[in-house]
């Protein structure tokens, strides 16, 4: 009997999935152009922090090397006065934005040397050069003793001018003046603002230059102190400031279509809030004095070479997500858009689509049960049709993926890509194993009792999760379970497109699960018997193998057969007679022994060989300084007891 028509269920159902749905994808959207747009402004404030320290650093380096070479050629030509004249003109006239140069060589007079145009053109006082000079003598002195100093001379000059200092050969010193108009222009890209400070914690150069000629100082500020007496060269990090000279925009967020609807509304809304707080305080629910957060600034630095002086650039965090957040709000009211459209459909339409549904349930119940063969057909063209097809083919594909274990290999077989028979490859297999797996399982069955072969499936099931994981993003392919042991193999049926790179792929993957199994047992508590710690061995060989489909009619798995597949088993246990974790045959080393750091250890006898086989020992990636760089690291690191080699039993 029904007691509801389907109209109404439709209408209820697909009303919670797209609620649901289109819930959780505004919120998946939000978060992740957030993400986004956190890493892009990241990225974008530290590259324009980058390049505008790039082009501070080039533009010293061109204002002191052109200085350097006149002061030289002037100390060269000695008492050629009308050659030193021609010189110093010709040099003002090829560097403009230079207003004038003082230097002091040991043994002769003191010099100024005035660029007259620049201060013509700009409309400047000539005797501000010496009354600058008169007011830095302690930076002059810093220079003598060998340290380059910048300063701000633009409170001097009411331009944006800078004062380099830095020492001459013996005991000498030098200072230009030069504009930095170019630079300040340059250190503004939209909501990103780049500051240059010296280590007194002037503010050297910005894009407002009323900042500048205020001689703003900003070194009392807490992160400020901490970048200049960092050792790091460049870095970034998010700091809650207002940086002192940024004005907070955090309060004028785009409220997109509701704009007009919030403007209406604010002068009531502030009003209460207003009238609320009055009563708050009145009853001393609320402090009188309530501390003003500060907004929070992506803030990236880069400390100059040879010289006192950090270019900061900074961009208000809030402002990264205006847009995101309007777009959120559009995506809401579309969402309500959508479902109130949809409901309406529906109603209309819930008719017209009962009688396929019902044939469609019949079928499902039917593969609910196991059976898969369903042989569906329908007339329709429309939607309808086209599911009733879709689930047919559906059908065929549960019907092929019941015959695999593996379901990338099922889907590469559905594709046509995996024939029947089998096929010469050259691959790399790897055999890891729990140490002591069958104690582990008999103290399972003792402790637990009729719960323990669950519970031993739950301890199971999260190791081999981590371990399969490892195994797919290297692009390698599980092959089976047996008891505690997890098969893979590399370059069968996915390549990285040689033997080398499969082998390095095989290699990576052990050393990732050598990894993610340490930081498993470091949330395992000790004597735990329900979620013990795990200790793993892992062999692996390379060579060609026959890989194919195996099994019945009923029953197929891909797998690989072959030499290479004996070695990797037989060496898997020599892990603990070695103290091991990981062990490659010798060709898999001949392979990429170039890419890791190898230990080899001593000749073994294999099942099937008549000489004894060379087998290594995996330590790291090689040139990873991080991480261990000698077995007897890695057993510290793995809690593995240092076996005594020449007594190890190489015929296990």
């Amino acid at each position: 009997m029904v007691r509801f028509s389907i109209g109404a269920k439709l209408i209820v159902i697909i009303s919670i999935i797209l609620v649901i749905s289109l819930g959780f994808t505004i919120a998946l959207i939000t978060w992740l152009g957030r993400a986004d747009l956190k890493m892009t402004a990241e990225e974008n404030n530290f590259e324009i922090n980058r390049r505008s320290a790039i082009e501070a650093e080039a533009l010293l380096t061109n204002i002191q090397s052109n200085s350097r070479v006149l002061i030289q050629n002037i100390s060269i030509l000695g008492s050629q006065a009308s050659a030193i004249k021609e010189l110093i003109d010709f040099f003002m006239t090829e560097n403009p934005q230079i207003a004038a140069i003082f230097f002091v060589i040991p043994g002769r007079q003191e010099q100024l040397l005035i660029n007259k145009p620049f201060f013509t053109t700009r409309q400047i006082d000539e005797g501000t050069v010496s009354s600058f000079f008169d007011g830095n003598k302690a930076a002059l002195g810093r220079a003598v003793r060998g340290e380059t100093v910048l300063q701000n001379a633009a409170p001097n000059f009411s331009k944006a001018v800078l004062g380099l200092f830095y020492p001459w050969q013996g005991g000498g010193v030098a200072a230009v003046l030069f504009s930095c108009e170019d630079l300040n222009k340059n250190l503004g890209y939209g909501a990103n603002s780049s500051y240059m400070l010296n280590t007194d914690g002037d503010i050297l150069s910005c894009a407002d230059l009323a900042v500048v000629k205020e001689k703003t100082n900003i070194k009392s500020m807490d992160f400020i102190r901490v970048i200049l007496e960092s050792s790091e060269r460049n870095k970034q990090q998010i700091t809650e400031t207002d940086f002192g000279i940024i004005q907070s925009s955090s309060n004028n967020v785009s409220l997109g279509v509701f704009e007009p609807v919030w403007e209406k509304i604010k002068p009531t809304v502030k009003s209460v809030i207003g009238k609320s707080a009055e009563i708050l305080k009145k009853y001393k629910v609320l402090k009188d004095t309530v501390k003003e957060k500060k907004p929070r600034q992506i803030v990236a630095y880069t400390k100059l070479n040879n010289v006192n002086a950090v270019v900061i650039t900074s961009v208000e965090y809030d402002k990264v997500f205006r847009s995101i957040n309007a777009a959120t709000m559009s995506n809401i009211c579309l969402a309500i858009a959508v479902l109130i459209i949809s409901i309406i459909f529906i109603w209309f339409f819930s008719k017209t689509i009962s009688i396929p549904l019902r044939s469609l349930a019949a079928a499902a119940s039917k593969i609910e049960g196991g059976n898969f063969e369903q042989k569906l057909h329908s007339k329709a063209r429309d939607e309808i049709g086209a599911l009733t097809y879709n689930f047919g083919k559906m059908c065929s594909a549960l019907n092929i993926f019941g015959s695999f274990s593996n379901k990338e290999i099922a889907v590469k077989a559905i594709n046509g890509e995996i024939k029947p028979g089998g096929l010469a490859k050259h691959g790399t297999i790897l055999f890891s194993g729990i140490r002591d797996f069958t104690t582990r399982y008999e103290n399972f069955i003792r402790f637990f009792g009729a719960e323990g072969s669950d519970k031993i499936v739950l301890w199971l099931n999260e190791y081999f999760t981590q371990m399969t994981d490892c195994v797919k993003k290297t692009n390698g392919t599980v092959d089976k379970f047996i008891g505690g042991v997890l098969m893979s193999h590399w370059g069968t049926a996915f390549s990285a497109g040689s033997p080398r790179k499969d082998a390095f792929n095989c290699i990576k993957a052990a050393l990732m699960m050598r990894k993610v199994l340490y930081y498993m047992n470091k949330e395992r508590k000790a004597g735990d018997i329900s979620n013990p710690s795990i200790r793993i061995g892992c062999g692996i060989s390379s060579g060609v193998v026959s890989a194919g489909q195996i099994g019945s009619d009923t029953r197929m798995e891909y797998t690989v057969l072959g030499d290479p597949v004996n070695m990797a088993l037989n060496i898997e246990p020599y892990t603990k007679s070695f103290g091991a974790d990981i062990i490659v045959s010798e060709n898999t080393w001949k392979l990429v022994g170039d890419k890791f750091i190898t230990e080899e250890m001593p000749f073994v006898s294999i099942n099937g060989k008549t000489k004894p086989e060379r087998i290594f020992a995996i330590v790291n990636f090689a040139g990873d300084i991080k991480g261990p760089q000698s077995m007897e690291e890695v057993r510290y690191l793995l809690g593995i007891d240092t076996p005594e080699l020449d007594k190890a039993d190489v015929n296990a």
